[in-house]
């Protein structure tokens, strides 16, 4: 009777084992490891994804880690540290170019313009791109980094040449960009949201333009999967993007009072105030996507500005490293 018993429990406990395991194997398919390129109300979309449970009813968990730089992102990606990347595109072209065979392809678009705005010393009626950079030093973050390259393609547009008739200061690194133009470095600096509206409510500088409407539509930042895992993984990829469409459009409808309320979770230590502004600010200069969905045009409009920055020769083929057809 008692060996009876210890067999009856040893069943049991192995069955709870089975189901345990079938649970755990299961919310681990449910997972998607996404890493982000910086974490930024530039990409409020995403967090409204996250927030308003849009993820959850795909039935996904997301798993949100920042890489702090696109090359990071695409490293995480690479080595099998991330699922999903979300970085600007320019990172699979240069791992596309090097021959890898399981290289990075890029499924869906969430802003469209550079999200860099400049900023002057000293409140301007009126602002002139051709004019305005004459004889001026504005600190323009790394180079080779796709802000630097839309800056760069902004102030060529305009007439402008590096060295000649204005100088771009590229010996800052992004996030000590304030410090050194509040430090007295430069004429002009650029500087994303929300530091821009911060910097500004402090009284140390202006918001006078937009880099982002001056050098026109490029696929900024998109989301980006090894060939290899988008093959084992299409269901789940379709789910992840469904849920970031809903977030897109999301903040298509709503005014940015709402999406600020909406991603404050995600920014718990920046005021509703500056939220609300800085999307306005996004808004108003149309960074954010209607469609996720990657054009051609747009894809060799990014190409154009890094071979004119110097960056790159070869250009990557579009129909091979962008595939649209996991978005609805």
């Amino acid at each position: 009777m008692k060996r009876k018993i210890i067999v009856t429990l040893l069943v049991v406990a192995l069955l709870a084992l089975s189901v345990s395991f079938v649970g755990c194997t299961k919310a681990k398919e449910d997972v998607i490891r996404l890493n982000e390129v910086t974490h930024s109300v530039f990409y409020a979309p995403l967090y409204v994804a996250i927030n308003e449970g849009y993820f959850e009813e795909q039935g996904i968990t997301i798993e949100l880690t920042n890489g702090g730089g696109a090359d990071k992102t695409m490293t995480a990606v690479l080595s099998g540290q991330a699922d999903i990347g979300f970085c600007g595109p320019e990172a699979s072209i240069y791992v596309y170019n090097e021959g890898k065979k399981n290289y990075p392809i890029v499924i869906g678009q969430l802003t469209k313009r550079d999200g860099s705005f400049v900023i002057a010393r000293s409140e301007m009626a009126s602002f002139d791109w051709s004019t305005a950079f004459v004889g001026k030093e504005i600190i323009g973050g790394r180079k080779g980094g796709v802000p630097a390259m839309a800056l760069e393609y902004a102030l060529k547009k305009n007439g402008y040449v590096d060295g000649e008739n204005m100088r771009i200061n590229y010996d800052v690194q992004y996030d000590l960009i304030s410090a050194a133009f509040d430090g007295g470095t430069g004429d002009y600096c650029t500087m994303f949201e929300p530091a821009a509206t911060n910097f500004e409510l402090a009284g140390k500088g202006y918001v006078v333009a937009s880099v982002g409407e001056e050098a026109g539509d490029i696929p900024y930042t998109c989301f980006c999967a090894e060939k290899s895992y988008l093959e084992k993984n299409p269901d789940k990829v379709k789910r992840f993007l469904a849920a970031l469409q809903k977030g897109v459009e999301y903040v298509k409808n709503n005014d940015a009072g709402t999406i600020a309320r909406s991603v404050s979770p995600s920014f718990a230590d920046t005021s509703l105030s500056v939220l609300t502004s800085a999307i306005s600010n996004y808004k108003r200069i149309g960074a954010y996507v209607d469609d996720m969905k990657l054009k051609k045009a747009d894809f060799e409009h990014l190409q154009d500005i890094i071979i004119s920055a110097g960056v790159m020769t070869k250009r990557a083929d579009y129909d091979r490293l962008v595939d649209n057809g996991f978005l609805g």
